[in-house]
C-alpha cells in the first residue's frame, strides 16, 4: 500500500525559555514540535514499509477481517478518529473499542470468536494495565488474532511482549513523541498518523498537507484567537463535531479537563446529539468550539448548530474550526489552511492543536501547571490502581 507521506515541515520555533511559564515547558514544546514529528513518523514508517506490508497483506486479503482499534483515554480517541477513514480505505469492517471496555466486557466486545481479527493497539507508554490485558484477552477469546502495536515507547511492556511474536508487528513513533508532560499531545497525533499511513496510505486524503497546516496554525493568528477566547473567562467549554470530528471533540474536552486539573468543566457531543439534553449544559459563561466537517452533507449539520449557538450565547463565545471558510464568519472561524479537500480524519491532526492550545492557555489562566496538573497524584500519567481480574472461559 502506497504511503501518502506528509511533506517535510520546517522544525518548530525554539522555545524561549523565559517566555514559557513555569510548569509548562514540556507541554508547550510537545504541542509545537508536532509538525516536525509527523514528518519523522512518515520517514520511519517508510523505512519499514516492506516488512509492514508483508505483515498486513495476508490479513487484509481476508474478506471477513475485522479490524479493532483500541486504546485507553486519549489513545481510544485515536481509534475513533481513524475508524471511518480506515474502513473506507481497507474495505474491511473496522470498529473502535476502548481497552477499558474490552477488559471489563470481553465477551461483549469479541462476540464472533471465529472471525479473523487485527487488533490495533495505541499506547503512549505501553505500560497501562488495560493495554496489556486487552491483547491477552483477545488472544484468549479469538481463534485468529494478529496484533499491530502502535506505541511511542520501545521499552514499554506492550512493545517488548509483542516485538518478536510471529502474529504481531510493533510500529514505533519517534522517541520524542512519548510526551513528558502529563497529557497526551504529540503522542496522540503521531500514533494517529502512523495508523492512517500504515492502514490507509494514499486512500486517506490530506495527510501530506498536515505538517504545513499545523505549522501555519502555530505561527498564525489562531494562537492570538485562542488567547482571546480563554481570556473571556469561560468556566465551561463545549466541543462539538460529527463523525471523526465528534471523536476529536471528545479528545478536546478530555484535554481541557486534564490540563486544568478539572478546574474548567468540559463536555463533548455530536452536532446533532447536543440538542437532545446536553444543551442544558450551556450558561452565559460557556465557550463552544464546533469542528466543521469537510464532507458537504455532514457539514450542513455542523453549520446549523454553529449558527444556533452563536445566536444563543454572548458574542465571541462560539467559534468554528474549519478547513473551508464558506458559510462561516471570518471573525469567528479558526481556519486550518491547506486542508479543504482532506478527509476529516486527516483534518483532525492539525485541528487538534487548537484544542491543545486552548487547554494549555486555560490551565495557565487557572494557575495550574499543565506539565503536572495533579501534583498530589489523584490522577496519574500512567493509570494506577487497576486490578486485572482473571478471565474464566469454558
Amino acid at each position: 500500500m502506497k504511503t501518502a507521506a506528509p511533506e517535510t515541515a520546517a522544525p518548530e520555533a525554539a522555545d524561549d525559555r523565559q517566555s514559557v511559564p513555569q510548569g509548562a515547558a514540556h507541554t508547550s514544546r510537545e504541542i509545537r514540535h508536532q509538525p516536525r514529528l509527523w514528518a519523522e513518523t512518515a520517514t520511519r514508517l517508510g523505512k519499514e514499509r516492506d516488512s509492514l506490508d508483508a505483515f498486513l497483506a495476508p490479513l487484509l486479503a481476508e474478506p471477513r477481517l475485522r479490524i479493532v482499534l483500541t486504546g485507553a483515554g486519549t489513545s481510544a480517541y485515536a481509534g475513533q478518529i481513524a475508524r471511518s477513514a480506515l474502513a473506507r480505505a481497507t474495505g474491511r469492517s473496522v470498529v473502535a473499542v476502548a481497552t477499558t471496555d474490552i477488559t471489563a466486557d470481553p465477551t461483549g466486545c469479541f462476540e464472533e470468536s471465529g472471525r479473523p481479527t487485527l487488533l490495533v493497539s495505541f499506547a503512549r507508554s505501553g505500560n497501562s494495565p488495560e493495554s496489556l490485558a486487552a491483547t491477552e484477552i483477545a488472544d484468549q477469546l479469538l481463534d485468529r488474532c494478529a496484533h499491530l502495536v502502535i506505541t511511542c515507547n520501545a521499552d514499554g511492556t506492550l512493545a517488548t511482549r509483542h516485538q518478536d511474536r510471529a502474529n504481531s508487528h510493533v510500529l514505533l513513533t519517534p522517541p520524542e513523541s512519548e510526551d513528558q508532560g502529563f497529557a497526551m499531545t504529540s503522542s496522540l497525533t503521531c500514533m494517529l498518523l502512523a495508523a492512517l499511513l500504515s492502514l490507509g496510505g494514499d486512500q486517506v486524503r490530506g495527510l501530506a498537507g498536515c505538517p504545513a497546516a499545523a505549522a501555519s496554525l502555530l505561527s498564525g493568528d489562531v494562537t492570538d484567537r485562542v488567547t482571546e477566547l480563554t481570556g473571556r473567562g469561560p468556566d465551561r467549554f463545549v466541543y462539538l463535531g460529527s463523525g471523526a470530528l465528534q471523536a476529536l471533540a471528545g479528545e478536546s474536552a478530555l484535554k481541557l479537563l486534564e490540563l486544568t486539573g478539572g478546574a474548567v468543566t468540559a463536555l463533548s457531543d455530536s452536532s446533532l446529539g447536543f440538542r437532545h439534553g446536553p444543551k442544558a449544559f450551556l450558561t452565559p459563561r460557556t465557550a463552544v468550539v464546533v469542528y466543521v466537517s469537510n464532507d458537504p452533507y455532514t457539514r450542513q449539520y455542523d453549520l446549523d448548530i454553529f449558527r444556533e449557538l452563536s445566536a444563543a450565547l454572548p458574542e465571541g463565545h462560539v467559534v468554528a474550526v474549519a478547513a473551508r471558510p464558506d458559510g462561516l464568519p471570518a471573525d469567528r472561524t479558526w481556519l486550518v489552511d491547506g486542508m479543504a479537500d482532506a478527509d476529516d480524519a486527516a483534518l483532525a491532526l492539525p485541528a487538534v492543536l487548537c484544542a491543545q492550545l486552548v487547554a494549555l492557555n486555560a490551565s495557565l489562566a487557572c494557575g495550574v501547571r499543565p506539565d503536572n496538573p495533579f501534583p498530589d497524584g489523584e490522577v496519574n500519567r500512567v493509570v494506577q490502581g487497576v486490578t486485572i481480574h482473571p478471565l474464566q472461559t469454558r
